[in-house]
């Protein structure tokens, strides 16, 4: 009988790499609602004013670098109203798209309750819709050939060169946004110092940050195989030794929402009510309630946990609040690693800083799980519109959630508008996406000497696709590990994702981003 092969034996014990949680800066507040805040007395139509007076002096600064040598002198209007016929100006104010196919509440109130409502739309643009800006003194309609080719959304805070037209409304030449917000340590001075650290070839000792979102767990189909895959790999607990070495460069997880699938309540009649009573145990009903999502989904928290920190964001489909900003889960229904001290519940979306514990450099991140950008997708055909530009647009129009409130819900704030982008993060993760996409995003600094640089990751859903995205916390470089669960007989393997193109060991293929696309079967990595 033949002898089995010794298991290979590393020379040195792997630890892996650790990265601390630092304070968040002024301009990168926290989404927590105190009980101080917590009322729902306030007008929703404050947050517009508020947005307004926040980013007027933004735009009109960018506008006026933009437009101060066109010839005709086009001069400031302050206020919409003021505009005069047939005279160069811009104006600047919120946008608001009037589209008949957008939810009405007030059609929703006369309503015959008695009907079944119409199912939602899957989008609200048409051939209807009508673009108006609007500021404290009232709303003009904007119209010319340049509104078909510019991403336009309810909510925006713009610029807008034209001239009034006999009939009253406003046609556009051109449109101006406040720009990229500044980002902390990128003048010229620290980039010099800071380019051998930041350069694109991975190193041995770099940290990754793995980021996940759509587990859907408790789904009809569910991806339990693949979601075991992804613990045990994060785990170290399969693959080969070379697995194990970058399984243990990856210092911490983050979850992206939609943990959980939505719960399916089956109700019941009148009758039923009171055998009920007696069959319920733990205050809720067994036959129309499962608690297995939740104790599934705390198992795997808990093997994980003991290997990594994790941050867990709520999603559109997990048993939390419905408006923005979504509040973190409560520790406890998670059970055993409510206790780990490395266990974070955050909310959605959330701001995360982050320093590296071997080159001491800090990143800033911002994670949402997927719904402001699913919603402003609404209001965009595509192509060529996708979501990767959308999200990109964001940071331009320095707003997460630009559509709140008018068709994604949230909280009435009164003093200020968290949604506003002060500070242009490091690494900016969306999920709940359908595909995998990323992009640098990247400013040279020429308007204020200061040059930006973000990397936007659209994170899919893990159910759909079992990815596991990583991203590299000093050079931001992209790679993804991809799980297969069908008969349990796939393998896993990863591909690098850097600044646009896919590198191998073999071959050097473009990325093209918009229309990358993944099938739902086959093993490894797949091509964009």
């Amino acid at each position: 009988m033949a002898s089995l092969a010794p298991l290979p034996i590393p020379d040195t014990q792997l630890a892996r790499a650790t990265t601390t949680v630092i304070a968040p800066s002024p301009q990168t507040p926290s989404f927590i609602i105190d009980s101080k805040n917590k009322t729902y007395k306030f007008q929703y139509s404050n947050i517009y004013f508020l947005r307004l007076r926040a980013l007027r002096g933004f735009v009109q600064k960018a506008a006026i670098k933009r437009w101060m040598k066109l010839p005709g002198n086009p001069s400031f209007v302050p206020r919409v109203l003021e505009v005069e016929p047939s005279q160069l100006c811009y104006i600047i104010g919120t946008v608001y798209m009037d589209m008949p196919l957008k939810p009405n509440v007030m059609e929703d109130i006369a309503r015959d309750h008695s009907i079944p409502a119409p199912p939602p739309p899957p989008y609200y643009y048409s051939a209807d819709d009508q673009v108006m800006m609007e500021d404290e003194s009232g709303r003009i309609q904007l119209v010319g050939e340049r509104l078909k080719s510019e991403k336009l959304v309810t909510g925006l805070i713009i610029g807008a060169l034209g001239m009034e037209t006999p009939d009253g409304k406003f046609e556009v030449a051109d449109f101006c946004y406040a720009g990229l917000p500044p980002q902390p340590s990128t003048t010229k001075e620290e980039l010099e110092d800071r380019m051998e650290v930041d350069s694109t070839k991975d190193l041995p000792s770099d940290e990754w940050i793995g980021v996940v979102s759509g587990l859907n767990i408790g789904a009809p189909s569910p991806s339990d195989g693949q979601i075991q895959l992804l613990v045990e790999y994060l785990t170290g607990e399969e693959g080969s030794a070379d697995d194990q070495v970058c399984v243990s460069q990856i210092s911490r997880l983050i979850i992206a929402g939609n943990s959980m699938a939505p719960m399916l309540v089956t109700g019941k009649g009148e009758a039923d009510a009171e055998g009920d009573k007696k069959s319920r145990k733990f205050g809720y009903d067994g036959t129309t309630f499962s608690s297995h999502p939740v104790l599934s989904l705390s198992g795997h928290l808990l093997d994980i946990g003991r290997a990594m920190p994790i941050h867990i964001l709520p999603g559109e489909t997990d048993p939390s609040g419905t408006i923005l900003p979504q509040q973190p889960f409560p520790r406890a229904m998670f059970g055993a690693i409510s206790s780990f001290s490395s266990f974070t519940c955050e909310t959605n979306p959330t701001y995360l800083h982050l320093s590296s514990d071997s080159t001491h450099i800090t990143r800033t991140f911002l994670l949402h799980s997927g719904q402001p950008v699913n919603d402003m997708f609404k209001y965009l055909p595509s192509p060529p519109h996708t979501p990767l530009s959308t999200v990109e647009s964001t940071l331009k129009w320095r707003h997460i959630a630009p559509t709140a409130p008018d068709t994604l819900w949230c909280h009435p704030y009164f003093t200020s508008d968290p949604f506003i982008i002060q500070e242009t993060p490091d690494i900016y993760i969306v999920g709940g996406q359908k595909k995998f996409m990323t992009k640098l995003v990247e400013n040279d600094g020429k308007d204020d000497g200061l040059r930006k640089r973000c990397r936007i990751v659209l994170v899919p859903e893990f159910s759909e696709t079992g990815m596991l995205v990583l991203i590299n916390l000093r050079s931001l470089g992209v790679k993804i590990v991809r799980f297969r669960g069908e008969n349990m007989t796939g393998s896993m393997s990863d591909t690098n994702y850097l600044d646009g193109m896919k590198t191998s060991s073999s071959e050097m293929i473009p990325l093209v981003e918009p229309e990358s696309s993944f099938p739902r079967s086959g093993s490894g990595p797949t091509r964009l």
